[in-house]
């Protein structure tokens, strides 16, 4: 179960929750693979899945919409 950060403001971010799970899950493997790459500072989560959710939160990490 996700608690941080919470799906509401999420999906502010993203127009949906499939959307919102393929950008986490594309990040995630980015960040799992190069774990130089992280763009914020500080993270809560010690996974790379929620180091990504945090990272659309603060909207680091957004859909290429070309």
């Amino acid at each position: 179960m996700i608690l941080y950060p919470s799906v509401d403001n999420l999906l502010n971010k993203v127009d949906s929750r499939y959307s919102l799970i393929m950008l986490a899950s594309k990040r995630a493997h980015e960040l799992e693979a190069n774990p130089g790459s992280e763009l914020l500072s500080k993270y809560n989560s010690d996974k790379t899945v929620g180091r990504a959710l945090e990272e659309i939160e603060a909207g680091e990490v957004t859909i290429d919409k070309a």
